[in-house]
């Protein structure tokens, strides 16, 4: 009996909001159990519920006067993946309701087939009656954007004119960006043969010759992937090799660098490098890094490692490092709407003090007149500009390189859907010689 698409999404959420799993964990073994398209299904329920759970809790609490618990919570998520495709997407009614509905029985919660299916046709004759420009005009924010709270201070308070702008880029599904391997094709070779192939696409990115897809498509579909002739990675992450700029016979390593990609960019960049490092914490995700080296036919040193420790380091100094920090993950919350519900705000201090830790710990294995890009996947400036000013006002021998378009930043900030980006930090240090 094939799996039940509604119940598996309904039990993906509920392991992310009330367990604090992440969705990157749950999803991929629910989806084990589908086939096919059922698996984009499923991924869209799940996304969909976490991008927009205040709103959808919010409708839920005006049409039950007693929340579900206990053993019945697994229902309440149900009833919200209920409302989500009702709301949401282009699934028929009758359809989400039925199925939503069935999913009770593999969820062991029959007795609930009642209130869901009442509870369903009620959010269907409220949006009937509902006025979009009214409904959301008394609102609160957390409600009306989808965030919570305390995440929404501290980006009103940081881009007091762009706040709403990011929150709504956060509830965007994002956008498809690929990486041409240039050591196959030349860009322009690259874009025949995506022509050639009808596949569309939006842009390309001047800095980094990354290119946008119209839209999203099976990664089997673009030209030789499984040869590593292409890979896929957001515009924002292809920047980090191009700004860091290793020269051939450089000793460079990758900090915190799973899964990989912006390792193997560098590489494709420069292939007469003297030797590449990845170093990561977690030795489950570094076995990405070594599916992506490869597929991509390249080579590196792997090594399971803490980035605030030199236990690992072999005492040659390197030239370039890129130190992807562990961050917050507040620019790529469009992909990764889970994050919204994870990360808490005493979080944030913690992960200062950790990166602070490591960017000390890693400037010292930097040779004189060596480079070190520190990028972080964050839109917070505690974690970005004002984390590179403390360090420039600690280090006398560092020396900040500019690369945003306006030489008084401090680093370049790019915020999500900027250019149809993801949120993304980088700030270019040079050692300066004793």
């Amino acid at each position: 009996m094939a799996a039940n698409i509604r119940a598996l999404a309904a039990k993906c959420c509920f392991a992310v909001v009330d367990k604090g799993r992440s969705l990157g964990d749950e999803l991929p073994k629910a989806q084990a159990k589908v086939e096919g398209k059922d698996k984009g299904l499923l991924q869209e329920l799940c996304y969909g519920v976490l991008r927009y759970l205040p709103a959808l809790e919010y409708d839920l609490r005006q049409l039950m006067d007693k929340p579900l618990k206990g053993k019945q919570r697994v229902g309440h998520f149900l009833i919200l993946v209920g409302i989500y495709q009702v709301k949401h997407t282009r699934i028929p009614d009758h359809a989400a309701v039925s199925e939503t509905v069935a999913a009770t029985k593999p969820l062991k919660c029959d007795f609930l087939r009642g209130l869901i299916n009442g509870v369903l046709r009620n959010v269907q004759r409220s949006i009937a009656k509902e006025n979009p420009e009214e409904s959301s005009v008394n609102l609160p924010d957390a409600i009306k954007y989808a965030h919570p709270s305390w995440f929404i201070k501290k980006i009103q308070s940081a881009y007091p004119e762009q706040w709403e702008n990011i929150l709504t880029a956060n509830l965007e599904r994002p956008p498809m960006w690929i990486r041409v391997n240039q050591r196959h094709h030349t860009l322009e070779q690259y874009l025949q043969l995506m022509q050639q192939a009808s596949i569309e696409i939006e842009r390309v990115d001047e800095r980094s010759s990354a290119i946008k897809l119209q839209s999203a498509l099976d990664v089997n579909k673009l030209p030789g992937f499984a040869d590593g002739w292409v890979s896929v990675q957001d515009g924002a992450a292809q920047q980090a090799a191009i700004l860091l700029n290793s020269q051939a016979g450089d000793n460079v390593l990758d900090c915190c660098a799973a899964p990989g990609g912006k390792t193997c960019h560098i590489l494709e960049l420069t292939p007469e490098l003297a030797n590449m490092t990845a170093i990561d914490i977690e030795e489950g995700r570094l076995l990405r890094v070594e599916e992506n080296l490869t597929r991509l036919n390249l080579s590196a040193i792997v090594i399971t490692a803490d980035a605030a420790s030199q236990e690992w380091w072999d005492g040659k100094l390197y030239d370039r490092i890129l130190l992807d920090a562990p961050c917050s993950g507040t620019g790529v919350i469009r992909r990764h709407p889970d994050i919204k519900w994870l990360r808490k705000a005493d979080d944030i201090q913690k992960l200062v003090i950790l990166q602070q830790q490591i960017l000390k710990n890693i400037w010292s294995l930097l040779k004189p007149g060596g480079t070190l890009l520190y990028a972080t996947c964050s839109i917070l400036p505690e974690e970005n500009s004002q984390q590179i000013q403390q360090f420039i006002s600690e280090n006398n021998n560092a020396k900040l390189i500019a690369i945003s378009d306006n030489s008084n930043d401090i680093g370049w900030q790019i915020l999500p859907n900027e250019q149809s980006m993801d949120g993304f930090y980088y700030a270019k240090l040079e050692k300066q010689q004793a």
